[in-house]
């Protein structure tokens, strides 16, 4: 292979997951550490291995990951994004089902605004008639 490294970045909410892949046995690591030390279990079975299972490209790579910001629910939805659009940098042939699998699209969905005069962003203070 000409690179043996393949960046890219995954977004959530307002996590942000820098993602390297390189060629592997199938190891996740995420801020130094372990993903199941890092998220727990629960999330790194069904999240992170989805993009391998869909693209069938699973314990081919290696995953280093940088995430920042955010909660763990958002961060794994980083990651699981990233990996996604470094699978298709090393294979642009996997971009089908990855965007059938909808991997590829960036969710959109940011907490709203908390406005004035209200308790939050829908929520109204408790009207007293009297």
């Amino acid at each position: 292979m000409a690179q043996d490294r393949f960046y890219a970045t995954g977004k959530r909410k307002n996590a942000i997951a820098r993602v390297w892949l390189s060629p592997g046995t199938g190891k996740v690591i995420v801020n130094k550490m372990e993903a199941d030390d890092y998220f727990g279990r629960i999330f790194k079975d069904h999240k992170i291995e989805k993009p391998f299972k869909v693209t069938e490209t699973s314990e081919q790579f290696d995953v280093i990951a940088t995430l920042k910001g955010g909660g763990k629910a958002a961060q794994v939805d980083a990651l699981c994004h990233g990996i996604a659009r470094a699978l298709l940098v090393t294979n642009p042939e996997t971009r089908l089902p990855l965007k059938q699998s909808g991997l590829l699209t960036r969710d959109p969905r940011v907490k709203e605004r908390k406005k004035y005069g209200q308790k939050g962003a829908r929520a109204k203070f408790q009207f007293s008639k009297r």
